[in-house]
């Protein structure tokens, strides 16, 4: 299999020079994502609904990419601040309960957009 790329549409994919996830082989790796709206909006308020938005334009590369949730072996989480582990949790096990890849969570200083509370990546083995 040679490398495939997937673009999400991100404004910040030309400029940075990074792919929504790269196919290499049997892997898909989801780069960093963020609570981007389709339409450019504002993102949403709350740590669960920006969580929600990330993991449907996750959900999103990996069907491009020929996978789905269940073949996702590890997650990232990145948040903002630690207080907020629940509600990206919540949203986190609305898709992956059942499937319960390794996952991490993360505290980071902040992303580049202040509005943006929590960013995850993920990494899935298609069979």
């Amino acid at each position: 299999m040679s490398r495939r790329l997937i673009a999400s549409g991100s404004p910040f994919e030309p400029v940075i020079g990074f792919s929504r996830a790269v196919v290499e082989g049997h892997h898909v790796l989801v780069a960093g994502t963020a609570p981007i709206m389709p339409d450019g909006g504002e993102p949403p308020p709350d740590v669960f609904g920006q969580a929600r938005r990330v993991l449907e334009i996750i959900v999103a590369a990996l069907g491009e990419a020929g996978a789905g949730p269940e073949h996702v072996v590890r997650t990232r989480t990145y948040l903002t601040d630690a207080r907020d582990w629940g509600e990206a949790g919540r949203a986190h096990g609305e898709v992956f309960a059942d499937i319960r890849p390794a996952s991490t969570m993360i505290v980071v200083s902040g992303f580049l957009d202040p509005r943006w509370r929590v960013e995850m990546e993920a990494d899935a083995i298609l069979s």
